[in-house]
């Protein structure tokens, strides 16, 4: 029960790495509020996790809709405690065939939803003035660059660049800002992923796919509740003097 009587936010909750977050959460005493733009999805998870969950809509690229869904999550809960900024997207193009839309669509998801609603979240931590943890959700391709993905190598290293940032202006109330870096995981996304793979790089359907597994360290994709041990040591008081810190969560893929 280490995050009895926390309220936690958490984007993109209703599938993969966010509903094993949601999950992990309040097994641990928090209640949660899954935000996601797929509202069956996420009613259906809340309805699951009982009584400590709640789905409400939530489109990050609206500040109307994070408006809407951090005040919904108050008047549910009473508070907030615990933001988790996991809503993403992924696109790769070689660069003569990046858009401007492709462009938009991932910065304004994955940079500026996640600094829109932490600004929305943060606002409301303060009001009860006991602080509050932030957790973004960055990537390993936000540590090195990739060909053909050079917008979602991107936003993951903005991420990084705004979990260090914004840390340091939070800390002195009490709010730590810190980061999960995945590697690759096996999560519905992956479907996609891999054909993107499959037409840029010339493979058959599934051959990515397990070539990176292959290449893990540990052996295997990760899975969406390897992170949720993470997410919780984060979010709790065990984490008090971790501030600005991108974890690194790969198995083995990433050594910094």
């Amino acid at each position: 029960m280490q995050l009895k009587g926390k309220v936690a936010f958490i984007t993109g909750g209703a599938r993969g790495i966010g509903a094993a977050i949601a999950t992990a959460y309040v097994a641990e005493g928090a209640k949660v509020v899954i935000a996601d733009i797929e509202t069956e999805a996420a009613a259906e998870l809340a309805s699951r996790l009982g009584a400590s969950a709640h789905a409400v809509r939530l489109d990050v690229r609206s500040g109307d809709s994070i408006a809407e869904a951090v005040d919904e999550a108050v008047a549910r809960f009473g508070r907030l405690d615990i933001l988790v900024n996991n809503a993403g997207v992924f696109d790769m193009a070689p660069i003569a065939e990046v858009t401007e839309e492709m462009y938009r669509r991932q910065f304004d998801i994955n940079v500026g939803g996640l600094i829109f609603v932490t600004k929305a979240v943060v606002a409301k931590m303060r009001l009860h003035g006991e602080g509050g943890s932030v957790i973004n959700l960055s990537s390993q391709a936000g540590r090195r660059g990739e060909a053909n993905i050079v917008l979602y190598c991107a936003t993951k290293a903005a991420v990084i660049s705004i979990t260090q940032s914004l840390a340091l202006e939070l800390v002195k109330e009490g709010i730590r800002v810190n980061a999960i870096a995945p590697g690759v995981v096996d999560t519905p996304m992956w479907e996609r992923v891999d054909a993107l793979f499959a037409k840029y790089e010339n493979r058959p359907l599934g051959e990515k796919k397990r070539l990176v597994g292959e290449a893990v360290p540990a052996g295997r994709m990760g899975r969406p509740e390897d992170f949720a041990g993470p997410a919780v040591f984060l979010a709790s008081d065990a984490a008090g003097y971790v501030v600005a810190q991108t974890l690194n969560v790969d198995g083995g893929n990433w050594m910094s």
